[in-house]
């Protein structure tokens, strides 16, 4: 699946990650205003991340259901995250992902379910996966129809070869901290990241790190916003092309979101925290910072 110029109208750098709603149906042969005709899907494999049971309800013709929501790492050592990639590459695979087999991942719009889908994809080493831009209300405010008819899928295989410059670990965290190559991103809410919530044994954030939370990549219908806009927001924060980002979250969902949205303004280096602050948050032998105002409460 390729795009032409035409076809990148947001200006992207990376614009094969995503998906529009009209490139799928036509990949679907999907019709918009009547019953559904669809063409084999043996290249195909389309992942509906929302929970069961929207997926029941209604969803994207040849969709198969994948629910990886509560899936989390809290410890990134080695064997752990040995154990949980082997997970998740198996669940994928359970879904009928093949190395040659385009995936799109969606869910209600361009959201954490998918992103992080899409980040487990791109770090198992798949070469061909996309999001649906806008999720399932995009393809619905387009007439698309959607179905309740469920297929089992082909189981797929595919053989891992793991892209490490996409994660980050404790250490990796850890050995950038103050360094001026390198900017360590937090995408989660402003009270998180200033200590007002705590979610982890410990409340903060890591010590040096930006704040923009993941929801300022999309637009007001639920979209990545345009690449000039994107470029601009993380530009204005001092994040620039030339530094190494790692993105970290609670549990890597939204950090796996402004992965995918550095990715399409083209960013070379960046990584998405996976253990994140559940991780971080509970080993006491890592700095933390809490704001003033908030360190000052008893």
């Amino acid at each position: 699946m390729t795009n032409s110029v035409s076809e990148n109208p947001k200006g992207y750098e990376n614009p094969q990650l995503l998906i529009t709603p009209e490139e799928l149906a036509m990949r679907l042969k999907t019709s918009i205003h009547k019953e559904s005709v669809l063409k084999s899907t043996n290249d195909l494999v389309v992942l509906d991340l929302r929970p069961a049971e929207l997926y029941a309800v209604g969803h994207i013709p040849c969709a198969v259901h994948l629910d990886l929501f509560g899936l989390s790492l809290i410890d990134t050592d080695t064997a752990p995250l040995e154990a949980f990639c082997w997970m998740i590459a198996h669940l994928l695979e359970s879904r009928g992902v093949k190395q040659d087999r385009t995936v799109v991942v969606y869910d209600d719009k361009s959201g954490i379910r998918a992103a992080r889908a899409f980040w487990f994809l791109e770090f198992l080493g798949h070469s061909d996966s996309r999001l649906l831009d806008g999720g399932i209300a995009s393809w619905k405010r387009k007439g698309l129809l959607t179905t309740t008819e469920t297929s089992a899928p082909v189981r797929g295989l595919f053989h891992l070869e793991r892209r490490g410059e996409s994660l980050a670990t404790w250490r990796d965290v850890k050995i950038r901290l103050g360094k001026p190559d390198a900017v360590v991103l937090d995408t989660r809410s402003i009270e998180e990241h200033n200590g007002d919530v705590r979610r982890a044994k410990r409340a903060g954030s890591i010590p040096g790190s930006i704040h923009l939370e993941w929801t300022k990549n999309l637009d007001e219908a639920g979209e990545f916003k345009a690449a000039s806009e994107l470029l601009t927001l993380y530009e204005r924060l001092g994040i620039d092309k030339g530094k190494e980002v790692i993105s970290f979250c609670q549990g890597g969902y939204r950090a796996a979101h402004s992965y995918l949205a550095l990715r399409l303004i083209g960013y070379p280096k960046v990584r998405n925290y996976i253990g994140s602050w559940k991780e971080w948050g509970d080993r006491e032998d890592l700095p933390i910072n809490v704001s003033t105002k908030t360190a000052g409460k008893k």
